[in-house]
């Protein structure tokens, strides 16, 4: 259900709200089309979700439309997806033909509306063939790490990325050298979405008790897709290290997504694993489970989020707002939410993630430091009201070309 621009002031205060407001003025009536490959699941359709209807309240045409692809595309763009993130796969010719071929189809069905067009992430970017006859403003924002892309796949999108007018990557770090200009977004979470909105304290020790959790004694959780990259065997090897000197419970929990075609697979290796240990809950939950999730994490003492590549991680934001720590692998975006040794902690192996949770499990005081930390720097740098903002910058920057300041009165 969507909410109304107003009630998010009693988080983030008048101002911001007033200030959304002048922005939204100077792009009020412009059509902004997003298009993505999914429209549940991952953290992209999530973002849309909340931020589409925002911008509309704002005075800006937003819409939302998705790319189609069969079982063999999807397989391409998870293949295009891990190596971007500079994992190992065969990328074959005729992997190259059907993303073309695909993007060929996409081409005829789309329509395309919008005075500016947001592309988000590898998959439908080939769209960009329309620029020319269409006309208007087109932006490529990547929502990945691409900090060490496979150099093949990089220079076959590489093309396509420079034909866009602009691009935004949601750290420095990621940003390529590239022929058109570059803005730097981070992602966002929204407070009073399902997934971290305030719940009673029942409604949370019912959801943990359904699941066979006992809330009496500690609980370790990681939210996220099954997906190698976010490396849940990592996070059992940890969990494991760590019991021999802290009594705890591990929760592994997460969903698909249509464009992910592996996410079955490392669910089945991730229940192989957990093998018949009864303090390891393995979840897969359906795509409309997050006033669950939300509970989950707020029953939880620790999350984790010990990704070995991550272009963000919402996950990260998600449980420092309701107040816990994380340990988080030390990479792409989840470097500037978990500030190590404020908001949690970044560690590199199992062994020191272990190390990490030990510490944390045995001390509850610090357990609460960080987490109110981490809720103080989620308030200030990572919820929807930034984002919207920084997206109506963006187009009031592409409407300025030429000027590198832009005065709103």
């Amino acid at each position: 259900m969507s909410v109304r621009l107003e009630e998010y002031e009693a988080i983030v205060g008048r101002d911001v709200i007033e200030e959304l407001r002048v922005v939204a003025e100077r792009v009020a009536g412009r059509r902004l089309q997003n298009i993505n490959s999914t429209p549940v699941g991952g953290g992209v359709a999530e973002i849309l979700t909340r931020l589409v209807p925002l911008l509309r309240e704002l005075g800006v045409d937003a819409t939302w439309d998705v790319i189609k692809g069969d079982e063999a595309f999807f397989a391409t763009t998870k293949a295009f997806h891990n190596a971007l993130h500079g994992a190992p796969e065969e990328i074959t010719g005729e992997m190259l033909e059907c993303y073309r071929e695909t993007t060929a189809l996409n081409l005829e069905l789309m329509q395309f509306t919008g005075d500016i067009v947001w592309i988000h992430d590898p998959q439908p970017a080939g769209l960009i063939a329309r620029k020319k006859e269409i006309g208007g403003r087109w932006v490529w924002r990547c929502h990945i790490d691409l900090s060490a892309p496979d150099p093949r796949v990089w220079d076959f999108l590489r093309p396509y990325v420079e034909a866009y007018d602009a691009s935004i990557f949601s750290m420095p770090d990621f940003a390529q050298q590239l022929s058109i200009p570059q803005y730097m977004v981070t992602p966002s979470i929204d407070p009073l979405a399902d997934k971290n909105r305030e719940l009673p304290e029942e409604q949370v020790r019912a959801v943990v008790d359904k699941h066979g959790l006992d809330p009496e004694r500690p609980i370790v959780t990681q939210i996220s897709r099954f997906d190698r990259l976010k490396d849940p065997l990592g996070v059992i090897a940890a969990y494991r290290l760590a019991k021999r000197q802290q009594d705890c419970q591990l929760l592994l929990a997460g969903g698909g997504a249509p464009d992910d075609p592996e996410g079955m697979e490392v669910l089945r290796e991730v229940q192989e694993a957990a093998a018949d240990d009864r303090d390891i809950h393995v979840l897969l939950l359906p795509p409309q489970s997050d006033l669950e999730i939300n509970a989950l994490v707020r029953g939880s003492t620790v999350v984790m989020q010990k990704s070995i590549k991550e272009g963000f991680g919402l996950t990260v934001s998600e449980a420092l707002w309701k107040g816990k720590p994380v340990i988080g692998g030390a990479v792409g975006g989840i470097r500037v939410q978990v500030i190590n040794g404020l908001t949690g902690y970044l560690v590199h192996s199992p062994e020191g993630a272990a190390r990490r949770l030990v510490r944390l499990l045995a001390d509850p005081e610090l357990c609460r430091q960080l987490g109110e930390n981490g809720r103080l720097h989620v308030k200030q740098n990572f919820l929807l009201t930034r984002h919207v903002k920084d997206y109506l910058l963006v187009m009031l920057a592409l409407e300025h070309p030429e000027e590198s300041l832009v005065f709103l009165n």
